[in-house]
């Protein structure tokens, strides 16, 4: 369904991405492990069109993202995903029914009352009610990665891109994105990307692990697979060292 082939990218001469190749099946949820910098969030970046390839292709259901050349074009393919953002990204000066209403006000033809409606039933998806007319900072950390949550699903995407769902939550509450992660996986037919530095939470919900290494995806499989793979590059990023690095990302 997604395809990144040879995919380059430099920033002031420093590359990131060395010639990426990764392809996402339908229906899945993909995990793209990494370092801190390593470019997870610039590879999904590509998806829609908040960063561009220095080379390289990708497409998505066949159609070429790298030739798109409007915005229009780019705002039609991005109807069919839902970002969610790293940290929430939840608009301070709106209620929490105005910040899962905002993508239905822009991009849908509805009434007040579906509007309502609508934002009633995403929240409940993700296990919040009567918090409409709070604001986010009344809100858990948790419970704010769930109202963003809703907003991405808010125009029922087909493809769903988590950018560290988990950064910053504690133990328990992360355990609890990652099961609702995976409930809303199976509920509702999507295909996820889920990009995180957190092991247990990839262990999770992943069907298969990408580790992108050194600017190229040095591993594609299962948990089980990852865990017993002898590549060195897997090894150094599963040591113990590694992963107190990946902690502070």
């Amino acid at each position: 369904m997604i395809c990144f082939q040879d995919i380059y990218k430099s920033y002031n001469h420093q590359s990131v991405l060395r010639g990426v190749n990764l392809e996402v099946r339908c229906g899945e949820t993909l995990v793209i492990l990494g370092r801190s910098g390593a470019g997870k969030s610039v590879l999904t970046s590509m998806l829609v069109g908040l960063e561009t390839p220095d080379a390289g292709s990708i497409t998505l259901a066949g159609v070429e993202l790298t030739g798109l050349r409007t915005e229009t074009d780019w705002d039609r393919l991005r109807l069919q995903m839902g970002y969610l953002f790293q940290g929430s990204a939840l608009y301070d000066f709106m209620t929490v029914g105005e910040n899962v209403a905002f993508p239905l006000v822009h991009h849908r033809r509805l009434t007040h009352d579906q509007i309502k409606q609508i934002v009633k039933e995403k929240l409940a998806l993700v296990g919040l009610k009567d918090v409409e007319s709070l604001e986010p900072s009344a809100l858990s950390g948790g419970m704010q990665r769930r109202v963003a949550l809703a907003r991405t699903l808010a125009l029922d995407p087909h493809i769903i891109i988590y950018d560290e769902p988990t950064a910053g939550l504690d133990p328990i509450t992360s355990d609890g994105i990652a099961h609702l992660i995976q409930d809303l996986q199976k509920s509702l037919d999507v295909t996820s990307i889920l990009v995180t530095h957190d092991l247990r939470t990839a262990r999770f919900v992943g069907d298969r692990l990408a580790l992108l290494y050194d600017g190229r995806i040095v591993f594609l499989g299962s948990t089980q697979e990852l865990e017993d793979s002898d590549n060195p590059e897997v090894k150094s990023f599963l040591s113990p060292i590694s992963l107190t690095e990946s902690e502070g990302l």
